[in-house]
């Protein structure tokens, strides 16, 4: 390792709920008490992408998935402090904020959502965040 990365403690880390990422990242990467969580789609945990789903249920997932990396680095909801949400049809934008708020319950961390003219997987939405680790 450099001595830059072993300066600043960075550790990447995958939910062991999930399946390993396919692509060169990692689910999380802590660094100086921060968790920086990679975008999540609908995906289960045999790694196949659920975009024949109905909005609801992709982000049912996509949430789990964001749980499941939460968990993998000892946080929780209340520990996200930035939430970046892109959605292919902002028509659901509502029924998104809807979904998330329960959710997410009370904790209200920033948050921005971004209509998206495409996803990966032909996804309905996909979320990335950042959360201070414990």
């Amino acid at each position: 390792m450099s001595q830059l990365i072993e300066s600043v403690n960075i550790e990447c880390v995958n939910a062991p709920t999930l399946i390993a990422p396919k692509g060169h990242y990692s689910h999380c990467i802590t660094a100086n008490g921060l968790a920086f969580i990679s975008g999540q789609l609908p995906v289960d945990k045999l790694g196949n992408a659920i975009t024949n789903a109905s909005f609801q249920e992709q982000t049912a997932l996509v949430l789990a998935n964001l749980q499941a990396c939460l968990n993998s680095v000892n946080c929780d909801k209340t520990h996200l402090v930035q939430v970046r949400v892109y959605i292919a049809n902002m028509e659901n934008w509502p029924l998104f904020n809807q979904i998330y708020a329960k959710w997410i319950g009370e904790h209200r961390p920033a948050r921005a959502v971004a209509g998206v003219s495409e996803l990966h997987f032909g996804a309905a939405l996909e979320i990335e965040a950042i959360a201070v680790s414990v």
